[in-house]
C-alpha cells in the first residue's frame, strides 16, 4: 500500500503539471487534441469531443499535444485558435502554466499539511533521545529528552549543521572541558563535560542525536498560509540551492539524482513511517518537477521558453524543421536518461541487492 501510495503521488503531480498547460490553453480558447499521461503505446485512451486523453506505457511524465504538431490534422493552417498563430504572450501562458500548477499545488499540498497533521519544523540545536550510561555525558548531568541549544557560548544552528559542529567539536575535545547549553522541561541550563578520549584518540560523550523538531499545526486559516508559506520558501531555497550544486559540481554529484523508482521508493518509506508526510514529500517533489521543467533544455517547458525567446527577439520563429529536430533530439536523450534512472535504481533496490549476493 505505500508503494501505490508513493506512486499516486507520482502520478498526481504529473497530472497536476499537464492540467496546468491543458487549462491555460482551454481557458485562451487554444485548440488541444491530446492529453497524454506517459509517453509511448497507449495503455487507456478515451477520445473527447475535441481532446484524446490516454495514459502511456513509459510513465516518465506527460504531454499536452495540439493540432499544430499533427500532419494530420484537417484544421486550416490560419485557424486562430492554433496555439502557433496565438500571440508569443499567450503561448508562454501555456507553457509555462504547468509550473507554475506545481508550484501553486505544492504551496497548498504543506497549508494542508499544517492544517490536518501538523509540519515537521527544524529548530536551532539537537535533540538527545538516549544517553549512555557510565558516559561523560550522563557523569555530567545529561539526560534523555534534552536539547542541546548552544556549545562553547555559541547557539547550534538547525540540523543538520548542528550535527556536524557538535561531532567535530567533541571529536577534537578529548579529555578537554566542553561547555554546554540546554533546554530541559523549558528551561535553559548550563553544563560542562569533558569527552572521554576512544581508541583512536577522538572523544566521546555517549548520546545519540537526532534533528530538534517542532510539530506545527495551524489554529486557523491565517496560521496555515503563513506556516504554508515558511515551510513553502524553505524547500523552494533548498532545492535551487540543491540543483545548483548539482549543475555547477555535476561529477562530484550526479549519483545523487534519482529516477522515478527512487522517487517511489523515497515515497513509500515515508508513507510507511507517516501517512501524513506524504503532503511534505509531494510538495518537494512538485517543486523539483517545477525547477526541471523551466530549465532551459530541449524537451522541457524551458527549451521551449527558449524558443519564444528567441522568435520575439528577432520578429520570427526559428524554422520548424529546426525546432523539431532539436526537441526530438531533447526527448530522445531525456527518454534515455529516465530509463537509465530506471535500471540503475531498480538494480539499487533492497530486493534486488539480496538476489545478487
Amino acid at each position: 500500500m505505500s508503494v501505490l501510495a508513493a506512486i499516486a503521488v507520482l502520478a498526481l503531480l504529473i497530472v497536476v503539471h499537464e492540467l496546468g498547460h491543458f487549462a491555460a490553453a482551454r481557458l485562451q480558447n487554444i485548440r488541444v487534441s491530446r492529453f497524454s499521461l506517459g509517453f509511448g503505446p497507449v495503455l487507456l485512451k478515451y477520445q473527447g469531443a475535441e481532446t484524446e486523453y490516454a495514459i502511456r506505457a513509459i510513465p516518465l511524465g506527460g504531454y499536452v499535444g495540439f493540432p499544430d504538431d499533427d500532419p494530420e490534422s484537417d484544421l486550416p493552417a490560419n485557424d486562430p485558435d492554433l496555439l502557433r498563430n496565438r500571440p508569443i504572450l499567450d503561448r508562454v501562458i501555456v507553457i509555462s502554466a504547468g509550473v507554475i500548477a506545481n508550484l501553486i499545488f505544492a504551496y497548498f499540498l504543506l497549508v494542508g499539511q499544517v492544517t490536518t497533521v501538523g509540519l515537521q519544523d527544524l529548530q536551532p540545536g539537537l535533540l538527545v533521545p538516549h544517553v549512555d550510561p557510565a558516559s561523560a555525558a550522563i557523569a555530567a548531568g545529561m539526560k534523555q529528552g534534552d536539547i542541546i541549544l548552544g556549545l562553547e557560548g555559541q547557539p547550534l544552528p538547525p540540523y543538520p549543521d548542528a550535527s556536524k559542529t557538535f561531532v567535530e567539536t567533541i571529536k577534537n575535545a578529548a579529555n578537554q572541558p566542553v561547555n554546554l547549553t540546554l533546554k530541559r522541561d523549558n528551561q535553559e541550563i548550563n553544563l560542562t563535560l569533558t569527552p572521554i578520549a576512544s581508541e583512536n584518540g577522538h572523544g566521546k560523550i555517549g548520546v545519540a542525536l537526532l534533528p530538534n523538531l517542532k510539530i506545527r499545526r495551524a489554529q486557523n486559516i491565517k496560521e496555515a498560509l503563513v506556516y504554508g508559506a515558511d515551510a513553502y520558501q524553505r524547500i523552494a531555497t533548498l532545492t535551487v540551492q540543491g540543483f545548483w550544486q548539482l549543475i555547477s559540481h555535476f561529477q562530484e554529484n550526479a549519483q545523487q539524482v534519482a529516477g522515478p523508482i527512487k522517487i517511489v521508493e523515497y515515497g513509500a518509506t515515508i508513507a510507511r513511517n507517516d501517512l501524513g508526510n506524504l503532503f511534505q514529500f509531494a510538495a518537494l517533489i512538485s517543486i523539483n518537477l517545477a525547477v526541471i521543467n523551466i530549465l532551459p533544455l530541449p524537451a522541457l517547458d524551458g527549451g521551449q521558453l527558449v524558443f519564444l525567446f528567441i522568435e520575439g527577439l528577432f520578429g520570427k520563429p526559428l524554422p520548424n524543421k529546426i525546432q523539431e529536430g532539436i526537441m526530438q533530439t531533447g526527448l530522445v536523450l531525456l527518454l534515455g536518461l529516465g530509463v537509465v534512472l530506471i535500471v540503475r535504481d531498480t538494480l539499487n533496490l533492497a530486493i534486488f541487492q539480496e538476489l545478487f549476493q
